[in-house]
């Protein structure tokens, strides 16, 4: 296990971890939520080692909300910065992403499959929606994030505040409450969440706006916890309905994890070796596609 440095087109530097040698031929690389952290998030370590055993490479993939607070440095200026959840902007969601997948490509991966948790299962699909990226054979959703559920305790007068502000140039001020009840931001980040619709992209609602998920053309499983409290209530028709509304439905794995919650607590071992098992189907089958077209060649 070793940490990554991954540099974003803006110079921003993306602090993740490696768990394998870098030597595998397959790595899933998985996208963090708001506060998704090892300390938020332990079932991280489970996938992690439990793929090593069974030679994949994983790779913890921080983005700028992680934690509350993160210091970083950027390339471009030499600079220190400190990005987080409270100055996230959710347009930086391609070039984050994009990051990682350079850096797997660049070190000689076969096989890259793209996951993402909670809000980073969010930011998955936004970058599927808009990357057709053949670098990646499939993708792995772990409890996306009904964000109009999540703010739902959102009160008029404070969407009011956050576009006021916004409006008069203070976007990079922060709030004068917590956003959601429990995030410390900045105006901006909040209008990201409330307004700007990137990562608003999977409902409860059958007639929800899908069209960022019908967008995607890969195929992939979605994860989700019988007792998940992001989802309106029912967290299997929540993930059923995502996937009705995806090109490849009849080719996407559906996965319910029972008796436990968005961050599968007490299950964190169940999650990983299913995905271990599902890795391992489609590594395998790729690589006997693989030897089929070199025959056929």
């Amino acid at each position: 296990m070793r940490e990554l440095n991954v540099e974003t087109k803006r110079g921003t530097v993306l602090n993740g971890v490696l768990f394998g040698e870098g030597k595998a031929d397959t790595v899933v690389i998985t996208i963090t939520g708001i506060h998704g952290n090892f300390y938020s998030n332990p079932f991280y370590y489970n996938i992690g080692h439990t793929l090593n055993a069974g030679g994949i490479d994983f790779i913890y993939a921080q983005t700028n909300d992680a934690f509350g607070k993160i210091e970083t440095v950027n390339n471009h200026t030499g600079k220190t910065e400190i990005i987080g959840s409270w100055n996230e902007r959710f347009s930086y969601t391609e070039e984050d992403i994009g990051a990682y997948l350079d850096y797997a490509e660049k070190a000689g991966y076969e096989h890259i499959i793209l996951a993402g948790h909670s809000l980073g299962a969010n930011k998955v699909i936004y970058y599927l929606s808009k990357n057709h990226d053949e670098r990646v054979e499939h993708f792995l959703f772990l409890s996306p994030a009904n964000l109009t559920y999540m703010m739902s305790d959102v009160t008029t007068r404070e969407r009011e505040i956050i576009w006021e502000q916004v409006e008069r140039g203070d976007g990079e001020r922060m709030l004068p409450f917590y956003f959601m009840g429990w995030v410390v931001c900045t105006a901006n980040t909040a209008y990201d969440w409330a307004f700007s619709g990137i990562l608003n992209n999977v409902f409860t609602e059958p007639d929800g706006n899908f069209s960022q998920v019908e967008k995607i053309t890969h195929s992939g499983a979605m994860f989700i916890g019988t007792y998940d409290n992001f989802t309106d209530g029912d967290p299997s028709g929540f993930l059923k309905n995502i996937n009705r509304h995806m090109r490849t439905a009849n080719d996407n794995k559906l996965v319910f994890i029972e008796k436990t919650g968005h961050t599968y607590q007490q299950k964190e071992q169940e999650i990983a070796d299913k995905i271990l098992q599902i890795v391992t189907e489609w590594r395998d089958s790729e690589g006997i596609s693989e030897k089929v077209r070199q025959f056929i060649s």
